[in-house]
């Protein structure tokens, strides 16, 4: 259904959870009531008298029930092509859906072929095209030698440009040094792009390879993860901070793991470097130590670290250190999550969360006494903001009508088999989370409701394009 009227007794709107009535027209939100409590039934009564049409187009949302911005994604492997067993467009954005993602933006890996280029770029929008349930964005990638397709990249709509600073775990897309990088980073600076950095220092984690035993069967997560240690994080992000400095570009850390690096990125802020950044729902709810032997599902790079680092993370998000909060969705096939079972050196690297990803936060951050609105900001307006989306992040007159009703009542236990990603593997199998998305609304359309919760979502999702696009007005973008 396409929503005209949206009216809830708990409407997120400047970060506050107050009675709301919301028009719509062609995708937008055009206006916004502010109600008193109580309102919201009657207001319906008088709306559905006084407009011929709104009762086909009208949603009372339950007085339980929270409507937020949709929330946005801007760290997503969906693989598609050359990797489609892994995830696809259709599976990962129904995934996106249903855990109340209204917008991804999709990394440049692990498709064949990577987006290193406006062909390789074209060729996935073809690959996407018609099968995705939420708007999709995509990065570019800086690999070796392609410094004069980042331009054009940019020109054809890409968010910004991905790089590695060791081994990606795929050929295809391999590392840069700081000679490259530097090199990548004058050119996006030139015409204000983004520069993404996964920042491990190689050498650091060969050195505690060497130590913990190349050889060793490791399957105890704690000990693989020494073989990716935090030092490898701080100091790859000193590096990149001199790079910042030196360079000017603006620059975004990718999926920090280790608080230690939490306070050198503050002073970097201080010191005025265009420097964001990023953790995952997997480093905010789970710890090392209580993962089981040879439990690769948990198995990400970098890797999840102890209960310590973990509220560290949270606090660095209450202190607003860390801006944003997304899934770094990489799903693989069950063959390469087992592996050299038990042994986790082998297994591939990466954690399937997207469905589940903003509850579980959610479920984590009311456990420490953070409000929703703080979930939102983290996972919704900071997101969109990164990736240069004026009309996502927010319940604003001229936004999209992107929104998630949300229950904050609801008990489930998470099944892996019962999640839309295509393959039924998941770090949160058997975890209990305390709020569920119950719909999901896509520019005005109703992707799944409270009161309909069975049938099929419709692929409506569009192309989202970067700022650099020029045939993007700002009011399309």
């Amino acid at each position: 259904m396409m929503l005209r009227h949206l009216i809830a007794e708990q409407v997120l709107l400047d970060g506050e959870l107050v009675p709301a009535h919301l028009e719509i027209f062609d995708g937008e939100i055009t206006r916004i009531h502010r109600l008193d409590p109580g309102e919201g039934r009657r207001r319906a009564e008088i709306v559905t008298a006084s407009d011929i049409g709104a009762g086909s187009g009208m949603t009372l949302v339950r007085p339980t029930h929270q409507v937020l911005p949709g929330n946005v994604d801007t760290h997503v492997h969906i693989n598609e092509p050359g990797r489609t067993s892994w995830e696809g467009f259709a599976t990962g954005t129904m995934a996106a859906a249903l855990g109340g993602v209204t917008a991804v933006v999709d990394m440049p890996l692990n498709s064949i072929p990577p987006t290193v280029d406006v062909a390789s770029l074209r060729i996935k929008q073809q690959a996407a095209l018609g099968q995705t349930f939420v708007d999709v964005g995509f990065w570019g990638g800086i690999i070796p030698g392609n410094t004069a397709e980042l331009r054009p990249l940019w020109q054809a709509g890409a968010f910004g440009f991905k790089c590695f600073l060791l081994p990606s775990g795929v050929d295809e897309f391999p590392p840069v040094n700081a000679t490259q990088l530097r090199e990548a980073m004058r050119e996006v600076a030139s015409f204000d792009g983004l520069v993404i950095v996964h920042a491990e220092d190689a050498e650091t984690i060969d050195r505690a390879t060497d130590i913990t035993g190349r050889r060793r069967r490791l399957s105890h997560y704690a000990d693989w993860a020494l073989t990716r240690p935090q030092d490898a994080e701080v100091a790859a992000i000193s590096d990149l901070i001199e790079a910042v400095r030196e360079t000017g570009c603006r620059t975004h850390i990718l999926h920090l793991a280790s608080a230690r690096a939490l306070d050198i990125i503050a002073e970097a802020r201080s010191e005025g470097l265009p420097l964001t950044v990023e953790t995952c729902p997997h480093y905010l709810c789970f710890e090392a130590d209580a993962i089981p032997d040879g439990a690769a599902e948990f198995k990400c790079c970098p890797p999840i670290r102890d209960a310590g680092n973990r509220e560290a993370l949270w606090d660095g998000l209450r202190e607003g250190i860390i801006d944003a909060v997304v899934s770094d969705h990489s799903p693989s096939t069950l063959e390469e999550k087992q592996r050299g079972a038990p042994d986790l050196q082998q297994a591939w690297g990466g954690i399937s969360g997207l469905q589940v990803g903003f509850s579980a936060v959610a479920h984590e951050a009311r456990l420490r006494g953070m409000s929703i609105a703080r979930v939102s900001e983290w996972m919704s307006s900071n997101t969109a903001r990164l990736a240069g989306l004026d009309r996502k992040g927010s319940i604003a007159l001229g936004k999209d009508a992107d929104l998630v009703i949300y229950d904050p009542l609801e008990t489930n236990v998470v099944s892996a088999s019962g999640l839309a990603h295509k393959n039924p593997i998941s770090a949160y199998d058997h975890y209990e989370i305390t709020g569920t998305v119950v719909g999901a609304v896509l520019r005005g359309m109703e992707l799944f409701t409270p009161r309909d919760t069975t049938t099929a979502l419709a692929p409506v999702g569009q192309f989202l394009q970067g700022v650099g696009c020029p045939e993007l007005s700002a009011a399309k973008r």
